[in-house]
């Protein structure tokens, strides 16, 4: 019996690391999808003529609902993720807890700002098509859809940092497999100091590109790592 017992629990926490770990894996190909389409359909930058963004939004609107499935898809992937991770942390004796809390902390507040984003986008795709020209309305809402997208680059940065030292922490990950995470956290972060300049269209924002990028290398390779291990 106890032998038996043993086993289903073995094969509990097998399946519990790796749900996490196609989470992340499944979050970090949408989410390149996801800028695939916007990259391949012409998506204006945040300092384009509002003449331009208006243009877009009015001849791309399948590529806005596109890419706007995509992101119903891996927000909830995100939160798998972070819930997640934090019960395997916790499962394995608790070290990095405190830095799991605020990967999850942070990664429900990401997932609450990137609603917003998404929501305005939508916003300017069904109002597009309507208008002869820019209107001030239209115009804010821009701003407002860019504003939300510079702010949400702190809280990224924020939710791959304490994910990155918690595995590492608990013994999830190696040491070396930290790095991308923290380096790329960084970049989101300091990226996210300058939100204003990049709402404004500054080429800051591809710093932030370049830490995501590099985020999204570190929940790959720590995706296959959990699918691939027989982790608590």
């Amino acid at each position: 019996m106890m032998t038996r017992t043993t086993r289903e629990n073995a094969r509990s926490r097998f399946v519990r690391g790796r749900l996490v770990g196609a989470a992340a894996i499944a979050f970090a190909v949408s989410v390149v999808m996801e800028n695939a389409v916007l990259a391949a359909s012409g998506a204006p930058a945040f300092g384009a003529p509002i003449e331009e963004v208006l243009a877009y939004y009015a001849a791309n609107r399948d590529s806005v609902a596109i890419v706007s499935g995509l992101v119903a898809l891996y927000l909830p992937l995100l939160l798998v993720f972070v819930t997640g991770l934090h019960g395997l942390v916790e499962r394995r004796g608790g070290a990095g807890a405190d830095w799991s809390r605020i990967a999850l902390a942070a990664g429900a507040t990401l997932s609450a700002i990137f609603v917003l984003v998404n929501v305005l986008q939508i916003g300017l795709a069904l109002s597009a098509g309507g208008l002869a020209g820019p209107t001030p309305a239209f115009e804010l809402v821009w701003q407002v859809h860019a504003a939300a997208f510079a702010l949400a680059l702190s809280t990224l940065g924020t939710t791959f940092i304490g994910a990155a030292l918690a595995a590492h922490a608990s013994g999830l990950t190696p040491a070396w497999q930290r790095l991308p995470g923290l380096v790329g956290g960084s970049l989101l972060l300091a990226a996210g100091f300058g939100n204003v300049a990049i709402a404004d269209g500054s080429t800051l924002i591809f710093v932030g590109l370049a830490g995501f990028a590099a985020c999204l290398v570190w929940l790959i390779v720590t995706g296959v790592r959990l699918v691939r291990s027989d982790v608590d």
